[in-house]
């Protein structure tokens, strides 16, 4: 078993995971009963070297359903792990609003659709509330200290978001029969009211800029009813919509000043 010897290459590779079978299988069983290759693999593979992988390997964190979902359909896995991390792409969060919206579509199709239509966009603003910001997001000290811009961060995690939010109220209308088209003008408020929020985050910060746009909505549809779903009211909605994401895009550096003091 003993005669021969593992060549210091296939040692080499073998220490480096890049032997394959069937010579992994015989190099196995060689070191196994030849203690003098296994000497020559430890000079190869520092013991310390060994350990210190081994932690790593212990130590990182396994990729929840939602990260292995976007790493799946293409997204790099550190965006992944930086989107997961977020409270509104949890799987009880988007179950939770998954309810409130069937929930509110019910309700809407026995009274008003102005309560579906008035509501879902208000469930996208506290995804986005709650998507950047210290005692929300668990990953905020080590962001704020990271090369990671603040700006690019909050985009990503609000484009998914908006992303997820879009996707359950396509398909709560489904329970909002009758009313064509028109049901589904809660899209552009979402836009809309996200946009407003995110330029008004380096002043306020993102909760009590989505509290403030909240309370403006409420008062808007309650005031005007349907007319902010009607058309004139949606080609309104896309050309603020237009104005203001020009205005972010010119306002993105200030979300890289002081993150620490004006992202709270």
């Amino acid at each position: 078993m003993t005669s021969w010897h593992v060549p210091d290459d296939d040692l080499r590779a073998y220490a480096g995971s890049g032997l394959g079978p069937p010579l992994l299988w015989s190099t196995e069983t060689h070191l196994f009963a030849c203690a003098s290759c296994r000497a020559r693999l430890a000079s190869l593979v520092p013991v310390d070297s060994g350990w210190a992988r081994l932690d790593a390997a212990l130590d990182a964190p396994r990729p929840r359903p939602v990260e292995r979902l976007l790493v799946a359909v293409g997204v790099p896995d550190h965006t992944a792990r930086l989107l997961t991390a977020t409270p509104a792409l949890r799987l009880s969060w988007l179950a939770s609003v998954a309810v409130t919206l069937v929930l509110t579509a019910l309700l809407a199709s026995a009274v008003n659709p102005v309560v579906f239509l008035g509501a879902a966009p208000l469930l996208t603003l506290i995804g986005v509330a709650v998507s950047f910001g210290p005692g929300v997001d668990p990953t905020y000290e080590i962001t704020v200290t990271s090369p990671v811009h603040a700006f690019r961060l909050l985009l990503l995690r609000c484009v998914a978001v908006l992303s997820a939010n879009t996707l359950l109220c396509a398909a709560a209308t489904l329970f909002v029969p009758g009313h064509g088209l028109t049901i589904a003008g809660w899209f552009l408020p979402s836009l809309a009211l996200t946009v407003v929020t995110l330029l008004l985050s380096p002043r306020l910060g993102p909760a009590w800029a989505a509290v403030l746009v909240g309370a403006v909505w409420v008062l808007a549809v309650t005031w005007a009813g349907m007319l902010p779903f009607s058309t004139a009211g949606q080609l309104s909605l896309f050309a603020a919509v237009a104005v203001l994401s020009v205005l972010l895009a010119r306002r993105a550096a200030l979300f890289d000043v002081l993150p620490t003091r004006r992202l709270r």
